[in-house]
């Protein structure tokens, strides 16, 4: 096994992604800063220590949206995507995230310093080319109720892709 092949297996950080929908709509915001800032995106962030991947969506949708409250069992996951990516200095890095959909809420979305400008798009009409760029491969399944797990191969902060993103629908996550 190559010694890049190693580093990465051992290396995994947990990540949650919540999209909010609405008929044929699906709610998406600028990100501010980080991974992917400029690019529209749903709401998520990284799993603390000690806490379950339903626990952190509802927890990073309510930080990032000025606190808007989801029950965890509202949430449906429809994917996992591994990001298998690149640093800078040559290493390698998995990041595991675990994508929720919702169609159920109470109260209004806010912009937030890292999200900004919410907007519903029509689900066909998701400006692709500004999200990023392998959320193009992945989420207009997702998008059409699909249940996925895919891997995508990216460059330094995600950037750029550095290879075809494989996806696998499945029945269910378990």
């Amino acid at each position: 096994m190559e010694e890049t092949q190693m580093e990465e297996e051992k290396i995994l950080t947990l990540a949650v992604l919540v999209l909010l929908r609405r008929n044929n709509e699906v709610l998406l915001a600028r990100k501010t800063r980080k991974i992917g800032k400029g690019c529209w995106n749903g709401y998520g962030g990284g799993v603390e220590k000690g806490e379950t991947v339903r626990a952190a969506a509802v927890r990073e949708l309510s930080q990032e949206t000025g606190g808007l409250p989801v029950e965890e069992e509202d949430l449906e996951q429809v994917a996992v995507i591994h990001f298998h990516n690149t640093r800078s200095d040559g290493g390698t890095h998995i990041t595991e995230m675990h994508v929720f959909v919702t169609d159920t809420w109470s109260g209004q979305v806010h912009a937030t310093d890292e999200m900004a400008t919410p907007t519903w798009f029509v689900v066909d009409e998701v400006p692709y080319d500004e999200l990023m760029p392998s959320d193009r491969d992945w989420m207009p399944l997702v998008l059409a109720d699909k249940k996925i797990v895919a891997h995508a191969y990216l460059g330094p902060f995600q950037k750029e892709k550095q290879g075809t993103t494989t996806i696998e629908e499945v029945v269910s996550f378990t």
